[in-house]
């Protein structure tokens, strides 16, 4: 804990960082060979320092964020949600075709490729805390308290569910949660719910009647139907999941040790979407358990830092980004132990990637940010606070 000691922000959560990512270069290492051998002529060490650099300057980036005053966010999020509709839909309209769905863009001159859906994730969470907390005393009304928040909630989402249901369900789903913490009326979350139920069924519906009106709809009913129909799946269809079985299975209670799975050479994209079955294989159920554990923890931190904030805005921020970082690894790691069906999320802080992670390390450092702040008030009684309406108030010692 002594190199931790200068560390501004939580602490744990520095740690909890620190070991998942040292957990991501091994398990990277281990999981590319075979990737290694068909695009890089064997040389295995590529992609680890690939890794290694990009995970190194997504931790630089976690530092700078958390040394931002998390208050100044309220305003950049009102920015950063006027220019992500414009993205989502050039995304839609003309970007990177990949596996039917076009969810990539690349920035010219400097040829950077990335998710749009990573960008309006964060910038939608950091807009609804914003609105959330500015609309306190009139949250339980229907057209200045819910309104404002639900409106572009679902906006977002639906440019992001064409090709990306999973994503976009994942920030309906943090939405809500923030709704609910943020005290909107019950009554129109339970109604919400039960549109949003509504809409899937009509979704997968029309994705049934008209596959050309959603080019991913085929993709989605397969993996559903699979899913829920073990006995019809074909076994084509079903080789992500059988081979992720095998890996766990064959991993037992303490593993086959760092570096000799052997499901790497036939899960696909096990350095992604299915890296927590080549870590169970690896490191068992013990290793498998505790990153699970890490990720619980994780959460639990962001808990006690919204508890302990004195404003608003940086409860539902820090609550809203720690719900869904957390909520995806799980959901990561559900599909991995055929909990849940496919869905093509990474593994936060631990899969490879590259501006995937560099979003996620800014969505901690934005955490951290809350959570430093709430350290210089306990160390400085006459501290004040810039709550989101606007109102400075003497943090309490």
């Amino acid at each position: 804990m002594k190199y931790f000691k200068n560390a501004k922000g939580d602490v744990v959560i520095w740690v909890v960082v620190t070991i998942l990512c040292i957990f991501s270069l091994l398990a990277v290492y281990s999981s590319t060979g075979t990737l290694a051998y068909k695009k890089q002529g064997g040389n295995t060490e590529y992609y680890l320092f690939k890794h290694f650099v990009i995970m190194g300057f997504g931790i630089m980036l976690m530092y700078a964020t958390h040394l931002v005053k998390y208050t100044y966010f309220s305003r950049i999020s009102q920015i950063g949600l006027i220019l992500t509709i414009p993205l989502l839909f050039i995304t839609l309209l003309s970007g990177t075709n990949l596996n039917e769905a076009n969810r990539w863009l690349t920035l010219p001159i400097i040829n950077l490729t990335f998710q749009s859906s990573d960008v309006a994730k964060l910038f939608l969470i950091m807009y609804l805390a914003r609105v959330l907390s500015k609309k306190q005393e009139e949250i339980k009304h229907f057209k200045s308290g819910f309104l404002p928040v639900i409106i572009p909630a679902i906006f977002i989402c639906t440019l992001i569910l064409p090709a990306n249901f999973s994503t976009a369900a994942i920030l309906f789903v943090t939405s809500i949660v923030l709704m609910f913490i943020g005290r909107i009326s019950l009554k129109y979350i339970f109604s919400l719910i039960g549109l949003g139920i509504v809409a899937v069924v009509l979704i997968f519906s029309l994705a049934k009647a008209a596959p050309n009106l959603f080019p991913r709809g085929g993709t989605w009913i397969n993996r559903v139907d699979h899913f829920l129909n073990k006995d019809k799946a074909d076994e084509d269809a079903n080789y992500q999941v059988e081979q992720a079985k095998i890996a766990i299975v064959s991993g037992g209670i303490f593993g086959k040790s760092p570096g000799r799975s052997t499901q790497r050479n036939f899960l696909p994209h096990p350095y992604s979407d299915f890296i927590f079955a080549i870590i169970v294989e690896e490191y068992g159920i013990v290793g498998g358990g505790f990153v699970v554990l890490l990720y619980c923890i994780l959460f639990f931190r962001v808990v006690r830092i919204t508890t302990k904030c004195q404003g608003n805005f940086g409860a539902f921020l820090s609550i809203g980004i720690g719900f869904s970082l957390v909520f995806q690894a799980m959901i990561n790691m559900a599909v991995a132990v055929h909990l849940f069906p496919v869905t093509g999320q990474t593994l936060p802080l631990i899969s490879m990637g590259g501006t995937s992670i560099w979003f996620t390390c800014i969505s901690i450092g934005i955490i951290l940010s809350v959570s430093r702040r709430i350290d210089i008030e306990t160390k400085d009684g006459t501290e004040v606070e810039i709550l989101s309406e606007g109102n400075p108030v003497p943090a309490t010692s």
